[in-house]
């Protein structure tokens, strides 16, 4: 459906599996450490909280959903899977099976759920029994020179798949049918129950039934058994260019085996005989993991190193999904003046353009040669500009997605920040190296002036929505103010205490907001060159201590600053972030924090801590220092003589939770952030809150339906808007006639008009009313058209919204309509045809009938 959402939970630490459930109503997800989190994903909530003690390698239900096994360390453990009805305890131990020496890696259970198959690390694949069968409790398979990657049982079969890291795949011949499994004995069971008991008396937890394994069974323990016989081996590099097999899908129903490789490359085949389909490259980076949909004509890959996720259709060798975010961080960002959609930039030096209803990127610019350093949308909503390290600044057209214009400075500069003017004509941008501000014009292309009076690198440049001047903002303590009619003059020298880093004009283009290095936001009266108030934000920051630092978060944040600033889009609140997981938000007037948001709690990401932890202190310095296993994930093939686990010499390094770039949207319903995490959207949850307007003890919703039935419609409508309960509004907006509309609009009082377009823009996110919304909008804006625009300022917020809306809608029709007209001019034709046939056959059955009279008479 071209749709994605976030879910509102988190866990501490990355998440390294995610369980399924077979019906699609619950999820397990595990992170690094191995705490739980139980998901229902109907709610979109977390039901039950469970920590594994150690970090698990894979998490795999049954296919009847009753029972879900984990592996980790050298065990598996299977558990009670939560059913339907209440339970004191989400996750209760059934049996823990013993076997494999190393780290277990990969589950797969047989369809029935009978049975399943555990790999490991020490090159070996297990099956054991999901009950207790007489003759199969467990049973080991090698045959492989390197780590199990992934084992499969065929459809209604106990014969088994097993691939390895060398790229080998064995298969195994069961010599049982899955119905020859036959049930313990009741006496054999009790006997084993007994002694397990009698083991238990001693423990202090129940660790559920124990299944102890051995590599190498006597004869006595195998007699009567099930036994496996290895029937083929194949080998996937027989050309010698691939290097380790990374992850692998099996679907039983099409017999498709889809791997994936280090090198980016994944092949299709046909099981039991091993027949190539195709082969491909998607990327230059590791596949992490792939997955096949139910009717297996889908095959997702995702890779880790990119952000990238893929859904491709084999049989016609096409994308059915492509994504992917910036491949190191994102640097800035700027909504397109109708709040639709998202241009972010990042140091990887692409451009990408998100849509906010949908979430997906659906264009990357690719042009730039370094990292991009700013963007930004121009007035009309149709061009971006993005300026970058490499010395240009490129124009990119969403008509056409081309780079249409390049500007660049005479002397080679890397460009730090840019702006463009409310026309969408002037394009300026600040070099760090040369101290300068470079302007061009946007239809010529041409650079029609370099300003110099700085005398520091330019950190930010933001123009006057209303008039065209310009603000810069520099290291040199100083805000110069440029008017760009009167001969590019320096019209006001503003200066501050500290280097300024980030510069921003209230919507209204009244006021100033700077924010110095000293961690202060002031706030300007420029026409006067009078500062009006000022923000002391350093105590607001709270910056996490880093792994290696040698002192507290409270001790980190004196020297911090906030590195980015936006007004809300009404201009009575200013956004503020930094080098923190805090973006704070104050009342511009008042000069207080209102609200403080937390980016994160992901402990993967540095200087999230607070607190110094003294148990990371060793001796020889801090534990953060050590790399364990770091070259295991990207699975490097020859570790250095001597060494265990991973490689040496390889750096794990975790990146820093930081905010780049903060943008309030022009609808005012939401802000983004660019941050260590990703682009992060928050919007207004306006469904929760009880938030009443001149509320009085008549309004009550039976009265407003009592008004309502009296056919008093716009008193019903103010008495709702009063209650302000939003499908209360719905109801009594949708009873009135289509007819009636012009009469109600005409007859609302003043302060309503604001009110009703309010909720016609979020109407038309969700209804399906479409027509009769747009006949509320259009008599609305054309009866109150004059009076709206006298408070224009403090109305644009909620017209972009409504704009948003019906562009979006706009959008949607006009594609469907695009797709439909050469169908509906083939309907028409073939109407004609017929109408034409039909003539011709009336007008011959008239003609006989003449004849015929004529013959008569």
């Amino acid at each position: 459906s071209n749709k994605c959402e976030t879910f509102p939970l988190a866990t501490r630490l990355n998440i390294v599996c995610v369980g399924l459930s077979p019906d699609g109503s619950l999820a397990i997800l595990i992170d690094e450490e191995g705490a739980a989190l139980l998901v229902s994903l109907i709610g979109k909530c977390v039901i039950h909280h469970f920590y594994f003690h150690k970090p698990v390698h894979s998490v795999s239900f049954s296919p009847d959903g009753k029972k879900f096994v984990i592996t980790k360390d050298n065990i598996a453990l299977m558990y009670h899977a939560p059913g339907k009805k209440r339970e004191f305890n989400a996750f209760v131990l059934d049996k823990t099976y013993y076997g494999p020496y190393d780290e277990t890696t990969c589950i797969d259970w047989t369809d029935d759920s009978k049975c399943f198959a555990v790999g490991s690390k020490d090159m070996s694949t297990w099956v054991f029994g999901a009950e207790r069968w007489a003759n199969l409790i467990y049973y080991s398979l090698g045959g492989h020179k390197d780590v199990i990657v992934a084992c499969f049982f065929e459809e209604n079969s106990l014969d088994l798949y097993t691939i390895s890291q060398d790229a080998a795949l064995c298969v195994w011949q069961c010599d049982t049918e899955l119905d020859g499994l036959k049930p313990m004995r009741p006496k054999d069971a009790a006997r084993e129950k007994n002694a397990a008991a009698n083991d238990e008396e001693f423990l202090e937890e129940t660790k559920g039934e124990e299944i102890h394994g051995k590599a190498n069974p006597n004869e006595q323990e195998t007699r009567n058994k099930v036994k496996y016989s290895r029937v083929a081996k194949y080998f996937f590099n027989k050309e010698g260019d691939f290097n380790n097999l990374t992850s692998a899908a099996y679907h039983k129903k099409t017999h498709l085996l889809v791997t994936g490789f280090a090198s980016g490359i994944f092949h299709l085949h046909e099981l039991p005989d091993f027949n190539l389909i195709h082969s491909l490259s998607i990327s230059d980076q590791r596949i992490a993991s792939v997955s096949i949909n139910c009717t297996g004509d889908w095959i997702a890959f995702g890779c880790s190193g990119l952000g990238q996720l893929l859904v491709w259709e084999w049989q016609s060798e096409s994308y059915v999904l492509k994504q992917q975010g910036h491949y190191n961080s994102m640097v800035s960002l700027a909504y397109s003046p109708d709040g639709q959609y998202i241009v972010t930039g990042g140091e990887d030096g692409k451009v990408k353009v998100w849509n906010t209803s949908s979430s997906f990127c659906f264009v990357t610019f690719t042009e730039h040669n370094s990292g991009v350093t700013a963007v930004t949308f121009t007035s009309s909503g149709y061009v971006i500009l993005s300026a970058s390290l490499d010395g240009t600044v490129r124009a990119f057209d969403l008509h056409r997605y081309r780079n249409f214009r390049t500007f660049t400075s005479p002397r080679p500069n890397q460009f730090s920040c840019l702006a463009v003017d409310s026309s969408g004509e002037i394009v300026s941008a600040g070099s760090q190296d040369s101290f300068e501000i470079f302007i061009w014009s946007m239809q010529s292309g041409r650079l029609l002036d370099v300003l110099s009076g700085h005398e520091g690198p330019i950190s930010s440049l933001s123009f006057n929505p209303m008039t065209c001047v310009l603000a810069s903002a520099s290291w040199d303590k100083t805000v110069k103010l440029w008017d760009m009619l009167d001969s590019w003059r320096t019209k006001e020298t503003l200066t501050l205490n500290s280097d300024v880093l980030v510069v921003a004009f209230r919507p209204d283009g009244q006021e100033l907001a700077v924010a110095a290095l000293n961690g202060q936001i002031t706030f300007w009266d420029h026409e006067n060159a009078v500062q009006t108030g000022s923000i002391e934000g350093r105590h607001d920051l709270q910056m996490g201590r880093k792994e290696l630092d040698k002192i507290t978060a409270k001790q980190a944040a004196k020297g911090k600053s906030f590195t980015t600033l936006c007004y809300s889009a009404d201009g009575q609140s200013i956004l503020a972030g930094g080098l923190s997981k805090f973006v704070c938000i104050y009342n511009v007037k008042e000069q207080i924090l209102m609200k403080k948001f937390e980016i994160s709690c992901n402990f993967s990401l540095d200087a999230m801590e607070e607190y110094l932890d003294r148990r990371k202190m060793t001796e020889f310095g801090s534990l953060a220092l050590i790399d364990e296993g770091a070259g295991d994930e990207d699975g490097v093939a020859i570790p250095l003589p001597g060494v265990k686990r991973g490689d040496m010499s390889y750096r794990h390094f975790k990146p820093e939770i930081r905010v780049t770039c903060l943008k309030f949207s022009p609808t005012g319903r939401s802000w983004a952030a660019t941050t260590t995490e990703g682009l992060l959207i928050y919007s207004l949850d306006s469904g929760l809150i009880f938030d009443p307007f001149e509320l009085d003890i008549d309004v009550t919703p039976s009265n407003i339906r009592k008004t309502l039935h009296q056919k008093e419609y716009t008193m019903a409508i103010v008495m709702a808007f009063k209650l302000n309960e939003k499908k209360l509004i719905q109801e009594v907006m949708e009873a009135v006639p289509s007819n009636e509309v012009n009469v109600v609009c005409s007859s609302l009082p003043e302060l309503y008009v604001e009110k009703v377009l309010e909720f016609l823009a979020s109407a038309f996110e969700i209804s399906c009313h479409l027509e009769f919304y747009l006949i509320w909008a259009h008599k609305l804006l054309m009866l109150h058209g004059q009076k709206l625009k006298t408070r224009s300022v403090k109305l644009l917020p909620v017209i972009q919204f409504l704009q948003k809306s019906i562009q979006r809608h706009f959008e949607d029709v006009s594609k469907l309509c695009e797709w439909n007209i050469y169908n509906i001019k083939y309907a028409l034709a073939i109407s004609q045809q017929r109408g034409v046939k039909r003539l011709a056959e009336e007008t011959s059955v008239d003609e006989d009938l003449d004849s015929d009279s004529d013959y008569l008479m």
